[in-house]
């Protein structure tokens, strides 16, 4: 067991401050926007060029890994986090920012990739939860950390966006120097969006929302609690509320979901999703401790349900299709990730701070009832394979569960015969 710590102990380090730079850089983007003057739209605009870069990476950056290996593109990646952040700071037009932000965008998410295959292959199955958990932690944590540097600082100057991109370049000391053996290059999988829908359309929908709802709440959060009118430190503070909810909320929904049909604990999340949307809208002008308990409310839904989403098409899948399904689930969470700020963002601008919350609480509704309409159209037993295990994710980022997948034998995964009559009563 410490043996197994110690090993990836330096990927932990890494993790830590990339996090730190990733929560730091998600907040100050905004709120430099709104000291240019730029409208919502535009700070939209900015926010889809980074959810454009996350997705592409997600396909683009396994091929570089089979090609040049995991310390290579790593160090590549980190070099791109840090260039994009600096130029974030010396160009500042928000037409170069969509530029900037889709390569951060790129490099952040072919980071998390690289570094939970990596991580996946160093642990086993004795420590893989304890372990796992302890990476999750630590997201969280360098996340919330980077969020409260922006108080420190001015973001009407280069000087955060200088200090991120030092912490980005650290980000790359530790894993760059470590002896530990680098992992084998990571196994090709193709993937099927049709076939997935056909076999999990509920998995599929979810995960779009899913997507959509931490896009729009990771890119316009910042926005929203600068024009409700709290201070920088309170807005960082809300921001990580989320984030504790989210943490707080795992076990009983992993737990729950496991116990029984994981399309009732959908419909229970899109309900409660609803309800925290509404009473935001309600309470928000309270103050910001009111703010920060809703928030965590919100955050207990919004952030788990990818994870939800998945154990439920792994449900409905052979153990030879896991690759294939964790490659398509990511692909949907993605696109979802592209027009969650598109579709909000219009909104905010038009009608204000508190359309960010009505169009969360609608994505929560079409989460909820879709699920609910699913189950009176199959009984849950209809097409399942296996009951597997829920994988918590505490920072809204797929990487995880396609990392895992990504560590998996080799396996290139081709249709079987009368795939089509088999799946079409999916759930």
């Amino acid at each position: 067991m410490s043996f197994s710590f110690f090993s990836v102990l330096p990927l932990m380090l890494s993790t830590f401050l990339m996090m730190i730079g990733f929560g730091l850089a998600g907040y100050v983007v905004p709120i430099r926007s709104l000291a240019e003057g730029w409208s919502t739209l535009t700070i939209s605009l900015i926010a889809t060029g980074y959810t454009l870069g996350f997705t592409l990476s997600c396909v683009v950056t396994p091929v570089f890994v089979r090609r040049v290996g995991h310390v290579r593109v790593f160090a590549a990646l980190v070099t791109l986090l840090s260039v994009a952040i600096l130029l974030c700071g010396l160009v500042v037009d928000w037409r170069a920012w969509i530029v900037f932000r889709a390569t951060l965008g790129f490099a952040m998410s072919g980071s998390y990739l690289v570094i939970e295959s990596w991580l996946n292959e160093r642990v086993t199955n004795d420590n893989r939860g304890m372990l796992f958990s302890l990476y999750l932690i630590t997201t969280m944590i360098g996340t919330v950390a980077g969020q409260y540097l922006v108080p420190l600082g001015d973001a009407k100057t280069p000087v955060l966006f200088m200090v991120c991109g030092v912490i980005f370049s650290l980000a790359l000391l530790p894993t760059a120097l470590s002896t530990s053996p680098t992992p084998a290059a990571p196994s090709r999988a193709n993937f099927n969006l049709t076939g997935l829908f056909r076999r999990s359309p509920v998995a599929v929908i979810g995960s779009l929302l899913a997507g959509a709802m931490s896009g729009a709440w990771f890119n316009l959060g910042g926005v929203f609690a600068k024009q409700i009118g709290l201070s920088t430190t309170q807005g960082a503070t809300l921001l990580a509320s989320l984030l504790i909810g989210s943490a707080l909320s795992q076990i009983p929904i992993g737990r729950a979901s496991d116990r029984m049909d994981r399309r009732k604990v959908m419909v229970a999340c899109g309900a409660i999703g609803l309800v925290s949307c509404l009473a935001m809208l309600l309470l928000s002008p309270a103050g910001a401790p009111t703010v920060y308990v809703v928030g965590a409310c919100v955050g207990a839904m919004v952030f788990p349900i990818y994870a939800l989403n998945v154990a439920h098409a792994n449900d409905l899948a052979e153990p030879d299709d896991y690759v294939s399904v964790s490659s398509g689930m990511m692909i949907t969470y993605g696109l979802g990730t592209v027009s969650g700020p598109l579709m909000v963002g219009p909104a905010m601008d038009r009608f204000g701070p508190n359309a960010l919350f009505v169009m969360l609480g609608l994505y929560f509704l079409a989460y909820g009832g879709y699920a609910a309409w699913r189950i009176l159209r199959r009984q849950e037993a209809e097409g399942l394979v296996s009951k597997t295990e829920f994988q918590a994710n505490t920072v809204p980022t797929p990487g995880l569960d396609v990392a895992a997948a990504m560590s998996q034998p080799p396996p290139l995964i081709e249709p079987r015969d009368g795939e089509a009559d088999d799946a079409t009563a999916a759930s």
